[in-house]
C-alpha cells in the first residue's frame, strides 16, 4: 500500500469518535492511558487506524462488566502491536478471561438471587438476611459484603 493509500485508511478522531459511538474527549483518554495509539500527520493531526475501532468495542464491552481499565490495558497488551489482531488473536485474549467471567457471572447470579428478598423489604429478618453481618464479625474476612463476595459453598447457611 502506497502512503498516500495509508493515509486514506486513517480516520480523524471525529470520525473514529462517531463510528465508535464515544466522545472524541474519551477517545483521547483511552489514547492516554495507553488503550489505543494513534499517529500524527505532518500537522500534528490525530489519525487513527481502523482497527482501533475493534480495539474501542472491546474497551467499551469490557467497561460495560465492570472490568477495571489497568485489567483491559493488560488484555490489549498482548495484541499484537506490528498488525491488525486475527481472529485467533481475540479468542486467546478471550480465553484468558473465561474464569473470571464465569466467577462474575456466578457472583452476579448469586447477588441478583440474595437481593431479591431482600429490596424493599426493611430487613424484617435479620435472621435470614444474606447481608446481616452481626457484630461485624466477618470484618476479619475483608472489606466490603464478605457473604456476598464468597463462592455460593462457602456461604454458611443461617
Amino acid at each position: 500500500m502506497s502512503n498516500a493509500e495509508h493515509r486514506r485508511h486513517l480516520l480523524t478522531p471525529g470520525e473514529t469518535s462517531a463510528r465508535a459511538g464515544v466522545s472524541v474527549s474519551a477517545l483521547h483518554f483511552y489514547e492516554r492511558e495507553g488503550l489505543v495509539t494513534s499517529e500524527r500527520t505532518a500537522g500534528n493531526q490525530r489519525r487513527y487506524h481502523r482497527d482501533v475501532l475493534r480495539r474501542l468495542a472491546f474497551v467499551r464491552a469490557s467497561q460495560q462488566l465492570g472490568i477495571s481499565l489497568a485489567r483491559i490495558k493488560e488484555a490489549l497488551a498482548t495484541l499484537p502491536g506490528d498488525r491488525s489482531p486475527t481472529k485467533a488473536d481475540w479468542a486467546r485474549l478471550s480465553r484468558s478471561w473465561r474464569d473470571d467471567l464465569d466467577a462474575r457471572i456466578d457472583q452476579l447470579t448469586r447477588l441478583r438471587d440474595s437481593l431479591d428478598g431482600c429490596i424493599g423489604c426493611g430487613c424484617l429478618s435479620l435472621r435470614s438476611c444474606a447481608l446481616y453481618n452481626a457484630d461485624d464479625e466477618l470484618a476479619t474476612d475483608g472489606p466490603g459484603p464478605r457473604r456476598l463476595l464468597r463462592p455460593l459453598e462457602d456461604v454458611p447457611e443461617r
